[in-house]
């Protein structure tokens, strides 16, 4: 007997999002988790300028203004939800974004968060 899976679909301004009956609960659990870690505005700018490319933590303090142990504790919770990784470049660690994906969604939440309602 062949197991069937049901799909179902999420519709959201016109888009829809497959999600399988068997896997739908850790698929919303995965993604509440991801904004989760988004969730600081320090970690939303961390991700909008990681999208340019992978940078170092005292080049993320210049550019955002942000103490090294503060911009340094919010790369910390970044990694551990699996948004970004390092890399050691000498005595630095470069960081970067695990997924283009993740800019997308932080570039669409700045831009409908400065839409007139």
């Amino acid at each position: 007997m062949e197991a069937r899976t049901e799909r179902r679909y999420a519709v959201n301004n016109g888009y829809r999002y497959g999600v399988t009956s068997t896997n739908a609960y850790e698929a919303y659990a995965g993604a509440g988790e991801l904004l989760r870690a988004l969730a600081a505005p320090i970690r939303l700018a961390i991700v909008s300028e990681l999208a340019n490319g992978e940078r170092c933590v005292h080049e993320l303090v210049e550019t955002l203004g942000a103490p090294q142990p503060l911009v340094s504790q919010h790369l910390r919770v970044l990694r551990g939800a699996g948004v970004v990784r390092g890399s050691r470049r000498g005595r630095e660690i470069a960081y970067a974004l695990v997924d283009e994906h993740i800019a997308h969604i932080v570039a669409d939440a700045v831009s409908h968060s400065g839409e007139a309602t």
